[in-house]
């Protein structure tokens, strides 16, 4: 029976023509193992996963292993991206049995969801075998593997998450930079060996920090990720990340949450520095986001695959990227395509004598580079592309709204403001189910919503989005729907002593209840939470939200000083939370000049978590522009921090000034 083929997730439909008899997730699966008294096998993965392809196409495609999945288990598919919550708590437990993780993962489990055998990908011999032998060991001694996994499941259960502490001090987020310096690469940028991935969040902790030793860490970072195989020299956009420690070679799919969140941190280092390099960087990102990531109601699709099929019809990863001397030679001429050779240095980094593309110094004839780029790209695009995931995920598509909303009024691109409302209207209209307090779903796909409730992540991520969205336009629709989403957060989340779980209180019960506040590939919802809920305190002097956001940033103390990596977006919201974050009213007509002038000085200013509120002085529906008007006629700016305003400015430079002190 297919039960995958209307399912919103291109990666369960990926599997809808297995001779597996696949199930969704869901009360159907749990029933039918009890019914026939067998495990679960549980199958976790993502549509961009290159391995989890391979395991498809070896075990999940293969008639023989499939009759022993029937024939022995009730079989179901998750893709981890609708169901991060299942993924969440599978992989707490693969780690726990087995020291490891990652795609796809695989877990046998009772027909009560409880795991006790945990694994990742298997070869389809070894993978056969184990069948034989979990199936084996239920059938005769099945208390004793049942009992071992019911003591993990305990484990984990009673364990606590990270302490939480007071309010990070700036001494902590001294602490926090100094730990973060012991683990730079000084030669190649970055934190640690390989592989190495974008510390998006990090950056952003470090340019909001702001020493001289944070920003040099920032910068020589950002530099080497943009100039190495990680970032498409062509097309723009970064991959997942690089398996070596160069930023070299990438693992090659592209997520939507990486490329928002490095669009906005790029956009931010122009801003704190103006390098040349970060503006054309964070444009690139910007329009390769709307060129190939859009889908045609608005919002942003997941992922791009690693994989794709190569010009002799082989099927591989990173066939679309990478190129040889004599392809360049083929495109371009001898001349040119020498030239190419060596700027980007195509030498057999990759396999079979191919090279991912980089860009290690400027080219010294900027036309001829322009012109060799274009021909290149233009032969790429002739190349079979990777497969593309387009269910759009509420809180990726959040980062991706406050990343193109700050760029598009950062770079003066009102294309890139136009696009992040799109996407805001997509998540308001589609994937919120109700109003005030509201209720996201996760996904949805060609325009139809998901079934999965959306978790923590989705709205912190979508109330951020709406939030800076409200900042660049002053539509303040933004501003309401995000205070609506921030409402269900303190009601729906809160772990009550400070922190918040990752599901809802009314959520599905799974064998635990999934909370992590470290930060992973993005934000981590807790500390996500504290970013939107100290943006919103700002915007309406809510003391309610303002203590929730710092009582949420308490698990950061702890982390700052041993393990910083993992709280960089905790240790960015901290820092905004040290110094008020500023709060400015900008007050004046919508079509005057001088009113765009003030508001265009406030968003170019590198404020930690600045927010900035827009009005015309008429009745105010947000209260940091209550009883705040022009001054003689003319637009003026109102700089506060924790609704304590300075007198207002109605020049630029006085409003600079103002930022500055």
């Amino acid at each position: 029976m297919n039960r995958l083929k209307d399912a919103t997730s291109p990666y369960l439909l990926q599997h809808a023509a297995n001779p597996v008899d696949w199930h969704q997730w869901g009360d159907e699966a749990f029933a039918e193992a009890r019914r026939r008294d067998v495990p679960l096998l549980i199958s976790v993965g993502y549509s961009a996963c290159h391995w989890c392809h391979v395991m498809a196409h070896e075990s999940f495609e293969d008639e023989a292993t499939a009759r022993l999945m029937n024939d022995l288990f009730v079989n179901v598919k998750v893709d981890r991206e609708e169901r991060p919550d299942v993924d969440a708590v599978y992989m707490s437990a693969t780690q726990a049995m087995t020291g490891q993780g990652g795609w796809p993962m695989t877990v046998f489990a009772t027909p009560d969801g409880h795991p006790f055998y945990t694994g990742t990908y298997f070869p389809r011999a070894h993978f056969q075998r184990l069948l034989l032998g979990v199936a084996e060991a239920w059938r005769n001694e099945r208390t004793a593997v049942v009992g071992q996994g019911a003591k993990v499941v305990e484990a984990l259960t009673e364990r606590t998450g990270v302490p939480s502490g007071p309010l990070p001090s700036a001494e902590d987020l001294e602490h926090a930079v100094r730990d973060l310096a012991g683990a730079f690469d000084r030669r190649r940028g970055g934190f640690g060996g390989a592989p190495k991935f974008p510390p998006s969040m990090v950056l952003e902790f470090l340019l909001r920090h702001g020493t001289p030793e944070a920003l040099s860490l920032a910068e020589a970072t950002m530099e080497a990720m943009a100039r190495g195989g990680i970032y498409d020299q062509l097309g723009g956009g970064f991959a997942r990340y690089s398996v070596d420690a160069s930023w070299v070679v990438p693992h090659f799919e592209k997520m939507l949450y990486d490329n928002a969140l490095l669009l906005r941190v790029y956009a931010h280092w122009w801003r704190s520095t103006g390098s040349v390099l970060a503006r054309r960087v964070a444009l690139e990102t910007a329009d390769w986001l709307l060129r190939e990531m859009r889908t045609p109601e608005g919002g942003f699709a997941s992922a791009l695959d690693a994989d794709s099929e190569g010009p002799d019809g082989s099927h591989g990863e990173g066939l679309y990227y990478v190129w040889t001397p004599d392809q360049l030679r083929e495109v371009l001429g001898q001349e040119d395509g020498d030239w190419a050779a060596a700027l980007f240095e195509v030498t057999g980094t990759f396999e079979h004598g191919t090279s991912v593309l980089q860009l290690p110094r400027d080219p010294d004839d900027p036309g001829r580079f322009a012109r060799v780029r274009a021909a290149l790209s233009e032969a790429r695009e002739r190349r079979p592309r990777p497969g593309r995931d387009d269910k759009v995920v509420a809180a990726w598509n959040g980062l991706a709204v406050a990343a193109l909303a700050e760029a598009g009024a950062l770079f003066e691109r009102p294309d890139l403001v136009d696009a992040a409302r799109a996407a805001a209207v997509l998540l308001d209209d589609l994937h919120t189910a109700s109003r005030g307090p509201a209720r996201l779903l996760r996904t949805s796909r060609d325009g139809r919503a998901g079934a999965n409730a959306g978790v923590l992540e989705d709205y912190a991520d979508v109330a951020e989005g709406f939030l800076a969205l409200y900042g660049v336009t002053g539509e303040t629709r933004w501003f309401e729907r995000a205070g609506d989403l921030l409402e269900t957060v303190l009601t729906r989340f809160p772990d009550g002593s400070g922190g918040f779980f990752d599901v809802p209180d009314d959520g599905e019960r799974l064998f635990q209840r999934p909370q992590d506040p470290t930060d992973n590939a993005t934000p981590s919802g807790q500390f996500a939470a504290a970013g939107a809920l100290l943006s919103y305190a700002a915007l309406t002097g809510s003391e309610r939200h303002r203590e929730a956001a710092e009582a949420a940033l308490g698990a950061v103390s702890t982390l700052a000083r041993q393990y910083a990596r993992f709280a960089g977006w905790g240790l960015a919201v901290a820092a905004a939370a040290l110094r008020g974050p500023a709060e400015v009213a900008i007050v004046g007509p919508q079509d005057d000049p001088r009113t765009a002038a003030l508001h265009r000085a406030a968003l170019m200013s590198g404020a930690p978590g600045l927010v900035v509120a827009l009005g015309d002085g008429s009745d105010a529906v947000v209260p940091l522009l209550e009883g705040r008007g022009p001054v003689g006629g003319e637009p003026a700016a109102y700089v506060c921090r924790r609704f304590t305003c300075r007198a207002p400015v109605t020049t630029v430079s006085a409003l600079r000034a103002e930022l500055a002190g």
